[in-house]
């Protein structure tokens, strides 16, 4: 039977356990759908009753422009090496392991401004399951293994490749840039990081197939 959306809602909510809060990491390259997966899961498992679900993307472990510029990795923004990986384990495990009776605040991502936003994502202590996405859960080098070792489950999104790139260049549109320099952007530094994510596929707990993603949008 092909893969559906609810069935992804089932195994999403039997990944909590008693007493300790879960993480499911949702992966694949950039504008495959990762957001929309994300948030389409939030807003369903939530649907359920009270709110049990969060969703805290990596994006807010961006390293700042400032930063990249001193580290002269500005023209590679969303790199591997662009993110504080080491942070956002970090974050993950404090997630998992600590006795959640607190808030935990975590970084969002301003996409206008293509910059991280410090305490912008609130995990309220009621959330025995958060929803995490990004490119690189999956990668096997730096601090990104740390990523990986929170993680209960983590699926990669896969999408046609003509319809991928199609929603990319449009998020790029979307957000400020013009039409050839989003190409250039999403054939350029785009599709280096598409093809070295797609090389973890083959370490995903679940490939989700385009048929069971909700209607994408141009985000993820």
């Amino acid at each position: 039977m092909p893969l559906t959306f609810d069935d992804l809602l089932s195994r999403a909510r039997a990944l909590p356990r008693a007493g300790r809060r879960a993480v499911l990491g949702v992966t694949g390259s950039p504008g495959a759908g990762k957001t929309t997966l994300a948030e389409h899961l939030v807003r369903a498992l939530n649907g359920d009753g009270d709110p049990w679900v969060a969703h805290v993307p990596m994006d807010g472990f961006h390293l700042a422009d400032a930063e990249l510029e001193r580290l002269g990795r500005r023209d590679r923004k969303g790199a591997p090496d662009t993110f504080d990986a080491a942070g956002y384990a970090a974050l993950l495990r404090r997630l998992r392991e600590e006795p959640y009776d607190d808030v935990v605040y975590a970084p969002g991502f301003e996409r206008v401004l293509e910059q991280p936003v410090a305490g912008a994502v609130p995990v309220p202590p009621a959330a025995r399951l958060v929803v995490t996405e990004g490119n690189y859960l999956l990668l096997d080098d730096g601090a990104w293994p740390r990523v990986r070792a929170q993680l209960d489950e983590v699926w990669f999104c896969e999408l046609d490749e003509e319809e991928r790139v199609r929603r990319l260049v449009a998020r790029h549109e979307e957000f400020g840039k013009a039409h050839d320099e989003a190409v250039a952007w999403t054939l350029g530094t785009d599709q280096r990081n598409a093809d070295l994510v797609a090389a973890t596929r083959d370490r995903a707990d679940l490939v989700v197939p385009a048929a069971a993603l909700p209607c994408l949008d141009a985000r993820a």
